[in-house]
C-alpha cells in the first residue's frame, strides 16, 4: 500500500543542506498498525506529513496505492488526499465557529457529496462514536478527548483507507488517551483501516503492530 524507497528530507542551511530525513526505506501493507517513534526532532512527524501527502520529499520515491507520489499534479494529488487519507493531530485542528456536526461534514462537503448522503454518514458516524448528544456543540464546549474524538470521527467520516495521526493523544490525560487509542485500535481490527501514528508513548505505540523507530533523521 504504501512503500518508500531512499526518501530524504532537507532544507538548504547557508552554502550545504540540513537534513530531517535521510536514506528512508519502508513498506506498509494494507491493514496494519505501525507506530513511529523517536525523540524529539528525529524527523518522526516530517515524515507522517510526507506519507499524507501534505509534504514533499526532497529525494527518493514515493509509492502510494500504486501511484508514484512524486509524478503527480497537484489536483490529482488533492484528490488523492480527499479520497483515501484521513489525518488526526494532537492539536485536534476543529474549526472554532462550526458546531461538531459541521465540523465532521466539512471534508464531506469538499468531496462534493450530496446533501441527503452527508446527512446519513454524519449521523452514522455521530451514532458509532457517542457523540450524538454533541452535536449542537461548539469545540470550546468540548473536553480535549471529546475534541479528538471528533477529530477521528471527521477523519473517518470520508471512509479513508489509511488514518495518519500525528501525537493523537498528545494534550489528553491517561483515561482520555487510552479511549483514543481503543478507538483506533478496533478501526485497524473490526473495520480493516490501515493506520500509521506518531507516538512518544511506548504505552501507545504498543496498541499498534510493528513499531518504527527514527533517530536524527536515520531509521534505527
Amino acid at each position: 500500500m504504501i512503500k518508500l524507497n531512499n526518501i530524504s528530507k532537507y532544507y538548504p542551511a547557508g552554502f550545504g543542506k540540513t537534513y530531517v530525513l535521510r536514506n528512508i526505506n519502508l513498506e506498509v501493507k494494507e491493514g496494519e498498525f505501525v507506530s513511529i517513534m523517536g525523540p524529539s526532532g528525529s524527523g518522526k512527524s516530517t515524515l507522517l506529513h510526507i506519507l499524507g501527502l501534505l509534504e514533499e520529499a526532497s529525494e527518493g520515491e514515493y509509492i502510494f496505492m500504486d501511484t508514484l507520489v512524486q509524478k503527480l499534479k497537484e489536483k490529482r494529488r488533492t484528490e488523492l488526499h480527499r479520497n483515501a487519507i484521513g489525518f488526526v493531530f494532537q492539536a485536534y485542528h476543529l474549526i472554532d465557529e462550526l458546531t461538531v456536526y459541521e465540523n465532521i461534514e466539512t471534508p464531506l462537503l469538499y468531496k462534493g457529496i450530496s446533501g441527503s448522503e452527508r446527512k446519513s454518514k454524519v449521523a452514522d458516524i455521530l451514532d458509532r462514536f457517542n457523540i450524538v448528544a454533541k452535536k449542537d456543540l461548539f469545540p470550546s464546549q468540548l473536553s480535549g478527548g471529546q475534541q479528538q474524538l471528533v477529530g477521528v470521527a471527521r477523519a473517518l467520516v470520508t471512509d479513508p483507507k489509511v488514518i495518519f495521526a500525528d501525537e493523537p493523544t498528545g494534550n489528553l490525560h491517561s483515561e482520555q488517551a487510552e479511549d483514543i487509542m481503543n478507538v483506533f485500535k478496533e478501526l485497524n481490527q473490526k473495520d480493516g483501516v490501515t493506520i500509521i501514528q506518531v507516538t512518544h508513548s511506548e504505552k501507545n505505540a504498543e496498541y499498534g503492530n510493528r513499531i518504527i523507530r527514527l533517530k536524527d533523521g536515520w531509521l534505527d
